[in-house]
């Protein structure tokens, strides 16, 4: 069967390259992503997938289905950019637009190879007279913090006896390790304004509080535990040095290995924004900006998917492919001439190592079990969402590793979707791993509908 499944990817090979390169050539930001869905619909309609735009209420959210019965498997695609990654595909940093968004995080290889791993599963399934169910997410908004969180409020992934997933990365290499989870929030004080020099008597600095919050933030590291990460960017800071200022804002991630750590981080530094409110004499708004939960790799699955590894072919490279790697590599840190290699793509042993980073998949994997599996489509030095990352999305380096991690999932799904035994020991190792924790979804009614309004 992995012949099969390998030769209905390659089949698709030209159809899959032009909707992910077109996708990387037109970047949209989440929840703007209207081309990317069309295009994508497009072809799973083609590909006799009962198709729906729009699901959940979420006009760039996509549903699509085949087959019926039980297992249910579902393969969570995205396909938002970053802002300030337009790249040319070239080994040097040339933007195509100034400023412009770019797609440095590879969610145009990302969601089509998903698209293209379900077209190979339906055709083995058809052809072995196999029952069960493909679903195709379309997820919009990987980025944003909020995209399967809100698609999940609104009912779904729970139908699935399991799901998968996958990301483009610098090496072939699966981890059983989590990925943080994370809290977003804006705070925004409110002080009042002052001539500097001849009254700052009378002023109260939205600025001090910003930035005694700040100070109180780098003195909270210590007393965390060593997975949490807080990191922050001030948005806006004042007018002009003679001007008392009052008002100030900054953006804060708060990120830990579990859910508890997350929100108990997350309640911590609100506390430091409320100590500074009222040292300043300044008021603090905090506006919570959603969350996600870590990740929770399931072993049975994973297992699966490295017997899959085992069976589908390495890419072959080209001088050329090569080449574009190593000058890439050549313009990042840890470069060591004849020894870095220009792609890391074969195989590496399952881990444990835990990633630092952040995916909302996270959230379905508190909803049943998953995996979601990394495959090299970039030099292996490239940074994640860098110029480096985009120029490898859009060249034939990040389409060879689209459809071989296409091959591995739909190749590790149909092993699942064979054996009810191994399925079952997924699902039991899931309660297991839960120990009786229920998922809440991190979205609620206080997170705006993130959607333009319709004039």
């Amino acid at each position: 069967m992995n012949t099969s499944i390998c030769n209905v990817v390659d089949s698709h090979a030209d159809e899959l390259i032009r909707l992910a390169e077109n996708i990387w050539a037109h970047p949209e930001m989440g929840w703007k992503e209207t081309k990317a869905v069309e295009w994508t619909a497009e072809v799973l309609r083609a590909n006799g997938f009962e198709t729906e735009v729009g699901a959940y209420d979420m006009p760039t959210c996509i549903r699509a289905v085949f087959g019926k019965g039980r297992p249910v498997v579902g393969f969570c695609a995205e396909y938002d950019c970053l802002p300030g990654l337009s790249q040319n595909v070239c080994s040097y940093q040339n933007p195509i637009v100034e400023g412009g968004d770019g797609h440095g995080c590879g969610h145009n290889l990302l969601g089509t190879g998903c698209l293209g791993a379900c077209i190979a599963l339906k055709e083995a399934m058809i052809k072995d007279n196999l029952s069960g169910t493909v679903i195709f997410y379309g997820c919009p908004a990987e980025e944003q913090l909020l995209g399967k969180g809100l698609m999940a409020r609104q009912g779904a992934f729970k139908e699935c006896d399991f799901t998968i997933a996958w990301h483009p990365a610098t090496a072939s290499r699966d981890t059983l390790g989590c990925h943080t989870g994370v809290e977003g929030m804006k705070v925004e004080f409110h002080g009042r304004t002052a001539h500097a020099a001849g009254e700052p008597q009378n002023g109260r600095s939205a600025l001090d509080a910003l930035q005694l919050m700040n100070i109180g933030v780098e003195f909270l590291r210590e007393h965390v535990t060593d997975d949490v990460r807080m990191h922050y960017t001030i948005t806006d800071g004042g007018l002009a040095p003679n001007i008392v200022p009052d008002y100030a804002a900054a953006r804060y991630f708060i990120r830990a290995l579990s859910r508890k750590a997350t929100v108990d981080a997350y309640e911590r530094v609100c506390k430091c924004a409320e100590g500074a409110a009222i040292m300043t004499d300044t008021k603090a708004v905090i506006t919570r900006l959603g969350g996600l939960y870590p990740t929770l790799q399931n072993h049975v699955i994973g297992e699966a998917i490295q017997e899959a590894r085992k069976e589908v072919p390495l890419n072959t490279y080209t001088e050329e492919e090569l080449r574009f790697a190593d000058e890439i590599n050549q313009k990042a840190a840890g470069y060591v001439p004849g020894k870095t290699l220009p792609l890391d793509y074969e195989d590496q042993t399952l881990q444990t190592r835990n990633i630092f980073g952040s995916t909302d998949y996270g959230d379905v994997e508190y909803i049943c079990p998953g995996f979601q599996v990394n495959e090299c489509t970039a030099a292996s030095l490239s940074s994640g969402h860098s110029w480096m990352m985009t120029a490898s999305s859009g060249h034939s380096i990040g389409m060879k590793g689209m459809l071989r991690a296409a091959k591995i999932m739909a190749l590790g799904t149909y092993k699942l979707m064979k054996d009810p035994a191994r399925l079952e020991a997924a699902k039991e190792e899931f309660r297991n791993s839960l120990n009786g924790e229920v998922y809440e979804c991190p979205i609620d009614d206080s997170i705006p509908w993130p959607y333009p309004k319709e004039d």
